[in-house]
């Protein structure tokens, strides 16, 4: 017999809510965030065990730990509710939903994979925030009091002679903001090395590396966020995930004719890109075609932009479509296991 498991998870708090498949309602119970107790509950529940819960901060180790004691366990982005809510009303809501198929935003679950690459990946992003904030408000005194500085002010060994331009109190914070920055520095440096220590462990990443404009930083995080190439059947679907699809949006589609009935109009639409993706994919695949543009002038790639910008294409478009093309070519050469060959890149050139 099947058994359709919501569970609202929360810090010190867990609610669980058990339902047949006729949603006949079996069983609710708040439980502790607790391992063993949570495994408990799970096993004394007789038949097919369907679980289900909403991403959070407790959602991997929550994966990690109950999907073992599942027939299936899926993870789901929160979703907003019309009416009362509550931590019942929640896990009733995930659990009838997982009944009727009507799960949106399925959330791709995989928390033993690449471990050890996922967190290098996820704290070298973190130092890497940290780094240009700590550089921001310490360039920050300086340009309140109207003292222009360059990127020396961020050496230790160039930083005195910018000091010495401030005086009182506004020396004593740049001082401790300098401080604050260094060891920011230092931190973000370890995590790099870790992340390179990882990253020369997986074959995936030095296969992806060798895309144009992508390198071992941006291999490592696309590798531990996508972790398997075989979840996209197609490049459209891992565009789409990376927010590079094209749609259209409209609105006032309809008007009413003569005959009275309701005929579809001619309406002008906008196109732009999907706003469901992952930004940072985005923000790696973009940054891939930026470097191809700035500094990859041997590849066949950037000979495509400049044909794109003497066909009068706009450059922000002309750097959307490298873009897009980057990341298909790395889901092919990821999916086929084989390294990157400029010939596939290489248009055809116009016969004379």
């Amino acid at each position: 017999m099947d058994r359709y498991i919501g569970l609202d998870a929360h810090s010190q708090t867990c609610t669980a809510a058990v339902m047949g498949p006729s949603g006949r309602r079996l069983q609710e119970q708040v439980l502790e965030t607790n391992g063993k107790v949570l495994v408990s509950f799970l096993k004394s529940i007789a038949g097919d065990r369907y679980l289900c819960f909403e991403e959070g901060a407790l959602s991997e180790w929550l994966y990690e730990m109950l999907e073992p004691f599942t027939k299936e366990t899926m993870v789901v982005q929160a979703s907003e509710h019309q009416g009362p809510k509550d931590d019942s009303h929640d896990a009733w809501n995930l659990a009838n939903e997982y009944r009727t198929g009507h799960l949106q935003k399925v959330v791709f679950k995989a928390p033993k994979c690449f471990t050890g690459l996922r967190q290098a990946v996820r704290a070298y992003q973190t130092a890497t925030q940290d780094l240009v904030r700590a550089k921001s408000r310490f360039k920050a005194v300086f340009r309140s009091r109207g003292v222009l500085v360059d990127n020396s002010v961020y050496q230790p060994g160039l930083r005195p002679k910018w000091l010495r331009r401030l005086s009182g109190a506004y020396r004593k914070l740049a001082e401790l903001r300098a401080a604050q920055l260094d060891a920011v520095a230092e931190l973000h440096a370890q995590a790099e090395e870790w992340l390179s220590e990882e990253a020369a462990k997986i074959d995936a990443v030095k296969r992806v590396s060798t895309v144009p404009g992508i390198g071992t930083i941006r291999a490592a995080q696309i590798v531990a966020i996508v972790v398997t190439p075989n979840r996209f059947r197609t490049k459209r679907q891992f565009r789409n995930y990376c927010g590079f699809g094209v749609v259209t949006r409209s609105s006032s589609d309809y008007v009413r004719g003569l005959d009275g009935h309701w005929k579809r109009q001619a309406v002008q639409q906008t196109r732009g890109l999907n706003r469901n993706r992952n930004a940072t994919l985005k923000a790696v695949f973009t940054g891939a075609a930026t470097t191809v543009i700035q500094q990859g002038k041997d590849q066949p790639l950037h000979r495509d932009y400049e044909r794109m910008l003497a066909s009068n294409v706009k450059p922000s478009l002309a750097r959307l479509t490298l873009a897009r093309r980057i990341a298909g070519a790395t889901l092919a050469i990821w999916k086929n296991k084989e390294n990157y060959d400029p010939a596939k890149h290489e248009s055809p050139r116009p016969t004379p």
